[in-house]
């Protein structure tokens, strides 16, 4: 099967779901009109996916090197100035507020910030590349009018990372972010839809400079024919300063978004006059490559919702674990059990008798991974009896190594449920 009739099944599949809709349903996020249009609040369950989605992104950019940084969500209108926001830009940013004779800005973008912690310190060649990453907020002045769900809000959560390096380190890079890209999607069950090399157009958008469009474009290039990707060069989508590798993900409805990013900047390290001592003893202008490997929380998860219909990764679930206790007096057993699956790091919910008979409670839990049913004969001999999401019913275990189990596949952070088989995709499919 090739990868365009995939993308074409998945969206026949992802058409039913509306992460809208299914994500107030399953009370992952919600809004209200004193908050604002735009900015969604995230209820319990969407937080604990948003977390873990955070700490895994995280951990996968500390095992390829990058380190984490903080930075303020505010800037002098100064700073964006200096890096060409203010004028490339400024109708996508909320209006400066005055503070105590200056200027202040909610900002647009990490990259100005990143681009001053650089140039705090100075750097050798040995230093580089230096990679630094951030899950930080950031406002887009959105129109109402094309404002919805968790896909187009106006308070983003992103994903940032910049690299600083040699020119001849840029290819090697941007490849690296390319493929690290590749490994979260493979742990979040995301197929691209394409990869896009989004270029400059016509009009005063971008930063007048076409020997280094020309240079930047030509690298990415060359990062894309070596990473074997089919791929389409579209004019009119670059960012202001600079050509970017865009990687679409599309919805039920066949309508693309892009999803992440890498690009190829020597704009902004030029308007800062960033540097580092080379080994001939001289300054030199490092390159910035720009990169998102999944985007903002926001979009990301709007997208694991219609990808998953609510039946996430394992992993990635709210509730990893829901145990059912036939009657009142197995209540205290499975309490117990749900205490120890906090000690052991799983997110288990209890669900007795007051929620209705079995049968209902298994149909209300249909998109937990995993059911415990724990009976009198269960409850006595410390076993669980456990029911796989997809409707498999393996062997009544033990607690201990039922819980080792589950908590292997969740530390695997695969799409599978039971360990034998992570490559199967545990959210497709999913029956009481």
């Amino acid at each position: 099967m090739n990868a365009m009739h995939d993308v074409k099944h998945d969206a026949m599949h992802d058409v039913k779901h509306d992460h809208r809709k299914l994500g107030r349903e399953l009370d992952l996020f919600d809004t209200d009109p004193l908050m604002g249009a735009g900015l969604p609040y995230w209820l319990p369950e969407g937080a604990a996916v948003r977390h873990t989605l955070e700490e895994y992104v995280r951990d996968l950019e500390r095992r390829a090197g990058y380190r984490h940084v903080y930075s303020p969500v505010l800037g002098k209108r100064e700073l964006y100035e200096i890096s060409g926001h203010w004028a490339h830009y400024s109708d996508d940013m909320f209006p400066p507020m005055d503070l105590g004779g200056e200027q202040v800005v909610l900002r647009p973008s990490l990259c100005p910030h990143h681009a001053l912690m650089y140039r705090s310190r100075s750097h050798s060649y040995r230093e580089l590349p230096l990679r630094i990453a951030e899950l930080g907020g950031m406002y887009r002045s959105e129109l109402s009018g094309v404002l919805g769900g968790l896909t187009r809000v106006r308070a983003i959560q992103l994903n940032d990372g910049h690299v600083f390096c040699t020119l001849d380190q840029v290819a090697d890079e941007a490849r690296a972010a390319l493929e690290l890209i590749r490994e979260a999607y493979a742990a979040l069950g995301i197929r691209a839809a394409r990869y896009r090399l989004s270029l400059a157009g016509a009009g005063g958008k971008y930063v007048a400079d076409p020997e280094m469009w020309q240079r930047a474009a030509a690298l990415l290039t060359e990062v894309l024919d070596a990473s074997g990707v089919e791929y389409e060069a579209v004019e009119g989508e670059a960012a202001f300063y600079g050509p970017k590798i865009d990687v679409q993900i599309a919805d039920g409805a066949g309508r693309e978004a892009t999803l992440s990013t890498v690009q190829v900047d020597f704009h902004q390290p030029a308007r800062f006059d960033l540097h580092y001592i080379g080994p001939d003893g001289a300054k030199h202008r490092p390159v910035m490559v720009h990169r998102a490997l999944i985007g903002s929380m926001e979009r990301a998860v709007a997208h694991l919702i219609e990808r998953h219909g609510g039946a996430f990764p394992a992993w990635l679930a709210p509730v990893q674990l829901t145990l059912l206790p036939l009657t009142d007096a197995e209540y205290p057993r499975a309490e117990a059990l749900a205490r120890r699956c906090l000690d052991q790091g799983l997110r288990a919910e209890v669900r007795g008798p007051e929620h209705g008979t079995l049968a209902a409670r298994v149909r209300a839990a249909r998109l937990v991974p995993y059911q415990a049913v724990i009976g009198p004969r269960e409850a006595a001999a410390g076993e669980v009896a456990l029911r796989l999401r997809d409707g498999r019913r393996p062997a009544t275990l033990p607690e201990a190594e039922a819980l080792a189990r589950i908590g292997a596949v969740v530390a695997a952070r695969g799409t599978g449920l039971w360990g034998e088989d992570e490559g199967e995709r545990g959210g497709a499919g999913a029956r009481a």
